[in-house]
């Protein structure tokens, strides 16, 4: 089964980080993924850019409205994310834990949908 490992940051708490520090995690952090990837567990794997560079489009009543950077005001911000194979739930929880930025905010694991079932039911080719 697939989950999704999407990493929040709370750029508060990653200032306080020295830059030594941060390497050293992020060291670990390619580690972990290699031996993620060579054991067929981690698919895909990538860092975004701050909030700052982003663009949101909301389209309401038929009108597109573009506005720079995230949709929602919040403390932390979406980082990367991490697309993984695991058993269930609890063992993709294993292997978030497995990574540290939890420290840093907070990593939200969650089930990929069957995209092929949803075609198949909608009937897309």
């Amino acid at each position: 089964m697939q989950f999704l490992t999407l990493i929040y940051i709370d750029p508060e708490r990653m200032a306080e980080l020295p830059a030594e520090d941060y390497d050293r995690l992020m060291l670990g952090c390619f580690e972990k993924a290699d031996a993620l990837r060579d054991a067929g567990c981690l698919h895909a794997s990538q860092q975004l850019q701050d909030p700052g560079s982003a663009r949101t489009l909301r389209v309401r009543d038929g009108v597109a409205r573009i506005t720079d950077g995230p949709f929602a005001e919040t403390r932390e911000f979406l980082a990367g994310f991490n697309l993984i194979e695991a058993v269930d739930l609890d063992a993709a929880m294993q292997i978030a834990h497995a990574f540290p930025w939890s420290q840093f905010g907070s990593i939200e694991v969650r089930p990929v949908r069957d995209m092929q079932a949803v075609r198949d039911r909608v009937g897309a080719d």
